[in-house]
């Protein structure tokens, strides 16, 4: 016997939908209407601009290098391991997320700056200071973008069945062998997804950077920070840089597209 039809949507939802459709779309249509087309190469060619990109590319990168390296050992431990306090981790690692992103600059101040609890004993014994460097603008990145790749690596890891593991245990296998050679393999659309993630979080970041690492051109001025900088000035610049950085995320959904949509 068929099941039963639905019927339309009801039409109040439709609207409420269409409404809130609108409402996330109708910005980002503003902003590309609004971008100086004819302009667009020789504002992106500038140097302080290329320079501004060339930052925030390679950044990101190494911070999302950081996150597969520290993260994914972590998301395994949340994810397989059982060990008191194992609740309260997760919890703690998800506090970056909604933490508002000049607090996370502050907190990383408090423990990385020159007085900080890691920052003084850091620079009494080798001179070393990171905040207000690149090295700050790589650490307020991976602070903020860890969560994303722990969360989605965690879940990756929780997905996939541990019958081979099992069986490479049974075969002989110790533990850090079936995590490279089994468990890693079987997680890795979920952690390559985590990591694009972690990229594209760690390349708009723009809070926790200007308060921990400030906004100096060659050091520590990323591209979001740039559109900063030129809408007090130059508002085509801002929305030229801005329409740069709508373009990598629109690549970074693409290339999610069959992660999260289903769409091959």
């Amino acid at each position: 016997m068929p099941a039963p039809a639905l019927g339309p949507p009801p039409l109040r939802l439709v609207l409420a939908g269409g409404v809130a459709a609108i409402f996330l779309v109708l910005p980002l249509a503003a902003l590309v209407a609004s971008a100086p087309w004819r302009r667009m190469w020789t504002i992106v060619g500038e140097p302080e601009v290329r320079e501004a990109l060339w930052l925030s590319l390679w950044t990101s990168t190494f911070a999302a290098a950081l996150c597969l390296v520290l993260g994914l050992p972590l998301a395994w431990l949340l994810a397989r391991a059982d060990f008191p306090g194992r609740r309260l981790l997760r919890a703690l690692v998800t506090v970056p997320l909604v933490l508002p992103p000049v607090v996370a600059g502050v907190a990383l101040l408090s423990a990385f700056g020159r007085r900080g609890l890691v920052g003084e004993p850091l620079r009494a014994a080798f001179g070393t200071q990171i905040p207000y460097t690149t090295a700050a603008v790589v650490l307020a990145q991976t602070f903020v973008a860890l969560p994303f790749f722990v969360l989605a690596s965690e879940g990756a890891l929780r997905g996939t069945s541990t019958r081979l593991e099992v069986a490479a245990a049974s075969l002989g296998a110790d533990r850090w062998t079936t995590f490279r050679r089994v468990t890693v393999p079987l997680a890795a659309p979920g952690v390559a997804a985590g990591l694009v993630l972690a990229w594209a979080r760690s390349l708009g970041e723009f809070g926790a950077t200007i308060t921990f690492a400030g906004n100096y051109p060659g050091t520590t001025r990323t591209m979001p920070l740039a559109v900063y900088t030129a809408l007090q000035a130059d508002r085509d610049t801002a929305v030229a840089l801005s329409i740069v950085l709508l373009a990598v995320c629109v690549v970074v959904l693409l290339a999610l597209r069959e992660r999260w949509w289903g769409v091959p």
